[in-house]
């Protein structure tokens, strides 16, 4: 796919078309449709998007400050490279702010959205696995509800911030890790997400600190594991040329 190829304007506020940009422009990355070293041009984002340059250029800075691309002068912005071991560092920041949060959020979070929450883990654990591809958008709302949730439960404003400042980050490698599944036929990780999910919930409406932050850990690095193996596998018919070919985050940066 060429950078300028349209995908038509983007109809929505300012603030959410930054956001489309970004994921959007993550995913081609993963995808590797977007190749390790190549310019991304502000005019041929423009057009493609159908947006002004502001919000390409603001894309542009966030993902700069996520580390998936140099913004170099006169030279614009340049996509940067990514290993598994990348991934497997970037997990390891995560699992650090999110066993924080949900620790802290402990005993913040109503019943009755916990109960929610459960029930809807309970009910993606029981789809039958023949059925599971039709449930990816369901459990992908819930995944983002549930640490959504958590974030805006910490009581730490700081903490939040930084984490919905990577969470496009974080859910780009989902996203990208679930189609990749997706083109398989195999949903064995969205099952396994589940489980790992409903002991987070658990924990948290037991109001154990310890064990919800140890469920989160083992989620977070289940998770660090599969999407670092999936950047090694081979790309699919079904997928875009690649997917080995990631931007890669400058190491010792603090994220």
């Amino acid at each position: 796919m060429s950078v300028s190829e349209p995908i038509g304007p983007l109809k929505c506020d300012h603030g959410q078309r930054r956001q489309a940009i970004v994921a959007s422009l993550l995913t081609d990355v993963f995808q590797r449709r977007l190749k390790a070293g190549q310019h991304l041009v502000t005019r041929e984002l423009a057009g493609r998007f159908g947006v002004s340059h502001t919000p390409i250029r603001e894309a542009l800075i966030a993902l700069a400050g996520i580390g998936i691309v140099d913004l170099e002068p006169n030279r614009g912005a340049v996509v940067r490279s990514v290993t598994p071991r990348d991934v497997r560092e970037i997990c390891q920041v995560r699992r650090a702010l999110e066993c924080e949060a949900v620790r802290r959020a402990c005993g913040r979070i109503a019943p009755g959205d916990l109960d929610e929450l459960r029930e809807g883990f309970r009910r993606q654990m029981a789809v039958k696995e023949s059925e599971r591809a039709g449930f990816v958008e369901e459990a992908r709302v819930l995944d983002s509800r549930l640490h959504d949730t958590i974030s805006a439960s910490c009581g730490n404003a700081f903490l939040a911030n930084e984490l919905s400042r990577l969470k496009i980050l974080f859910r780009a490698f989902r996203d990208v890790s679930w189609e990749h599944d997706g083109a398989r036929n195999d949903y064995r990780r969205l099952d396994n997400e589940s489980h790992e999910h409903l002991a987070i919930v658990e924990a948290l409406a037991a109001g154990d600190r310890r064990a919800a932050a140890r469920a989160m850990s083992s989620h977070i690095m289940a998770g660090a594991s599969y999407w670092s193996l999936t950047l090694r596998e081979p790309p699919t018919p079904a997928a875009a040329p690649g997917r080995r070919t990631v931007s890669r985050v400058r190491r010792g940066e603090p994220l």
